[in-house]
């Protein structure tokens, strides 16, 4: 378990759920996945933002007929 511990540390994520998945990856034996590496075509080239103001207009209430 120390181990788990430490490899979270390393990486800087030193929660619990992230100490019990390299826990359970541990005992399981399996290793990670390689990373991926998206070509260009598919990385973003604006990152997302949030936009509370898009959303509340898309909340706002229409007038709608219902028959």
């Amino acid at each position: 378990m120390l181990a788990a511990v430490e490899m979270a540390l390393e990486v800087g994520v030193p929660t619990k759920m992230y100490v019990i998945n390299v826990l359970h990856r541990l005992l399981d034996g399996k290793a990670d996945p390689p990373p991926v590496d998206a070509p260009q075509a598919l990385r973003l080239t604006t990152e997302p933002q949030a936009n509370v103001t898009r959303y509340d207009d898309l909340r706002e209430e229409r007038k709608v007929r219902h028959a």
